[in-house]
C-alpha cells in the first residue's frame, strides 16, 4: 500500500511546487524592478541623509549621524516651506474634493454628451503643466489679467497676485485647486457610476428628495472612493513644486518667501549641492506624508464602522 501511495504523493508535491513557483517566476521581473528602482534608491537616500558633508563624486563624508536632520529642522527656509506646504495641502485638498464632487455628481446625472463633457474635464491632465501655468500667470496679471478684470466688474480693487509676497500663497492655492480638479472628478465619477441605481429608485419611491438621497445614500456609499481620493491628493499636493516655476519664473515666490518642502529639497540638491541636507529633508517629508496617510486610513476605517 505504501509503495502505491508514493508516486501519488510525489505527483502531489510536484503540483504544489509548480503552483507556488509559477506565480513567483511571473512576479520575479516586477520584484527585481521594485528592488532596483524603488527599494535601493530609498535606502540609499536614508544612508546619504546620515552622512555629513557627503560628496557624490568621491563618496567622501565627514561623519555619520543626525546632524543633517538637525540642520534641516533649524533652517528657517525649511520651516517656512513646511508651513507653506501644510497650508497648501490644507486648502487645496478639501476645496478641490468638494468642487469635484459637485461636478462629478452633475456629470453622472447628464445622459446626453456625457463622454464629451468627461473629455473636456480630462483635457487639462494631458496638457503641459508649464503651458497651463503660463495661462494662469496671464490670468493673475495685475494690469490685464482675467481675474482682476472679474474683480473690477464686482467693484473690487485689483490684487497684485504675483508680485506681492502676501498674495503669492493664495495665487498658488487657486492654481492648485484648479489643477487638482480633472483627476479628482474622474475618480469620483467612477465611484458614482458604481453606486447601484436601485438605491436611488427605492428612495424616490418612498418620497425622498434629491438632496436627502445624495447625503443619506450616495455620499455614504461613495465614502471609500472619497477616502482614496483624499489620500492620493494629499500625497500629490504635499509635493508641490512644478507649479511654482511658471507662476514665479522658477523662484519660490516673488520675494523667496514661498518655499515649499520639495523646492527646499531641489535648492539643497541642485543649487547648493548639499546632498545630505536634501536627503534629510526628503526623509522628513516622507515620514510626514506617511503619518498623515496612516491617520487618514484610521479615520476612514472608523467612519466605515459607524
Amino acid at each position: 500500500m505504501n509503495l502505491l501511495r508514493k508516486p501519488a504523493t510525489t505527483h502531489h508535491l510536484l503540483v504544489t511546487a509548480k503552483k507556488i513557483l509559477e506565480p513567483a517566476l511571473y512576479l520575479t521581473p516586477f520584484l527585481i524592478g521594485i528592488i532596483i528602482f524603488t527599494l535601493y534608491p530609498f535606502l540609499n537616500v536614508i544612508l546619504i541623509s546620515l552622512k555629513e558633508n557627503y560628496k557624490l563624486l568621491t563618496g567622501e563624508y565627514a561623519a555619520i549621524g543626525f546632524n543633517n536632520y538637525a540642520q534641516v529642522i533649524r533652517d528657517p527656509n525649511f520651516l517656512n516651506g513646511l508651513r507653506n506646504t501644510g497650508l497648501y495641502v490644507l486648502f487645496v485638498v478639501p476645496i478641490s474634493t468638494v468642487i469635484s464632487l459637485f461636478f462629478a455628481n452633475l456629470l453622472n446625472n447628464v445622459k446626453k454628451l456625457q463622454g464629451l463633457f468627461q473629455t473636456a474635464f480630462f483635457l487639462p491632465m494631458v496638457t503641459s503643466i508649464m503651458a497651463i501655468g503660463l495661462v494662469w500667470k496671464w490670468m493673475f496679471n495685475y494690469d490685464y489679467g482675467l481675474i482682476n478684470f472679474g474683480l473690477s466688474l464686482l467693484g473690487m480693487n485689483p490684487i497684485n497676485w504675483l508680485n506681492n509676497p502676501a498674495n503669492n500663497l493664495t495665487a498658488l492655492i487657486i492654481y492648485g485647486v484648479w489643477s487638482m480638479l480633472p483627476f479628482t472628478i474622474i475618480l469620483l465619477l467612477a465611484g458614482l457610476q458604481n453606486v447601484n441605481p436601485l438605491y436611488n429608485i427605492s428612495a424616490r419611491a418612498d418620497g425622498a428628495k434629491t438632496p436627502m438621497i445624495f447625503f443619506r445614500i450616495t455620499l455614504p456609499l461613495l465614502a471609500p472612493t472619497i477616502g482614496l481620493t483624499l489620500i492620493i491628493n494629499m500625497i500629490y499636493s504635499s509635493q508641490v513644486f512644478s507649479e511654482l516655476f511658471p507662476l514665479f519664473n522658477g523662484k519660490p515666490g516673488s520675494a523667496y518667501s514661498l518655499y515649499t518642502v520639495v523646492y527646499y529639497l531641489f535648492d539643497a540638491f541642485y543649487v547648493k549641492w548639499k546632498l545630505g541636507i536634501a536627503a534629510a529633508s526628503a526623509v522628513i517629508l516622507f515620514l510626514i506624508v506617511l503619518l498623515l496617510t496612516v491617520m487618514q486610513l484610521l479615520i476612514q476605517r472608523k467612519w466605515r464602522s459607524y
